[in-house]
């Protein structure tokens, strides 16, 4: 029986499997963030988002403690200029997205031919999950995609995103020796399987420090365009 979008979206809402993390995001919600004093946290794994259609499936760490788990929505809420406007600006130019920003969750964002997710849905301290806690997570990912009959591309954000991406393609019987290495901007042609696009994430250490520019990922979203185009 085909399982619903829908219905995964809210398993994973639902999910209580790491205690850890549900400590946290529940304890960040509670303790909140000066600009944020008088939000009302979403603190509860975060489903992906985007077009159900999607050609390209972006893949990304996990949600940020005043960002996704705030907001409900994923890459959405940090402050201005923060990862979610980072990865917008990219998309937008590239034109998966209707806007280049993302605030919060009724802003009017909408996302055209791509989806985003996260390899792990609750926000972990310090951005950093445990090896368990990224396995705990893995049938969210595996059943979010599954539910996206088009998908033709993946653009792997971060070594975390892209680890989740071979184990993924791995679960439908695609397994490449040796893994592909991570390099920013490198295309992995997979038969009978997504193309896969990998990229830095658009963390703000990584921006910041201009270890990835904004050229750099929207060229990654530029050949992502070409790939789900391509016959």
């Amino acid at each position: 029986m085909t399982v619903t979008l829908d219905t995964i979206r809210q398993e994973i809402v639902s999910c209580a499997r790491c205690k850890r993390l549900r400590e946290y995001c529940t304890r960040i919600a509670r303790e909140k963030k000066g600009p944020y004093r008088d939000d009302t946290y979403w603190a509860k794994p975060v489903p992906g988002f985007g077009d159900p259609q999607a050609r390209v499936l972006v893949i990304a760490l996990a949600p940020a403690a005043h960002g996704a788990n705030r907001t409900g929505r994923v890459f959405t809420g940090d402050v201005a200029g923060g990862s979610g406007d980072f990865l917008m600006r990219a998309m937008h130019g590239a034109g998966f997205a209707n806007m280049p920003t993302s605030r919060h969750a009724n802003d009017g964002l909408e996302l055209w031919d791509a989806y985003i997710m996260s390899a792990v849905r609750c926000a972990p301290p310090d951005n950093k999950p445990t090896p368990a806690e990224i396995i705990a997570c893995q049938s969210h990912l595996a059943a979010e995609a599954a539910a996206l009959p088009r998908v033709k591309v993946i653009v792997a954000l971060g070594r975390i995103g892209f680890d989740a991406t071979w184990r993924f393609l791995a679960g439908r019987g695609v397994v490449i020796k040796p893994r592909p290495p991570f390099r920013h901007g490198a295309v992995y042609r997979v038969p009978a399987a997504p193309d896969v696009v990998a990229s830095y994430h658009p963390s703000r250490q990584n921006t910041n420090t201009g270890v990835l520019t904004a050229p750099m990922l929207a060229s990654v979203f530029l050949t992502a365009r070409q790939l789900a185009a391509a016959v």
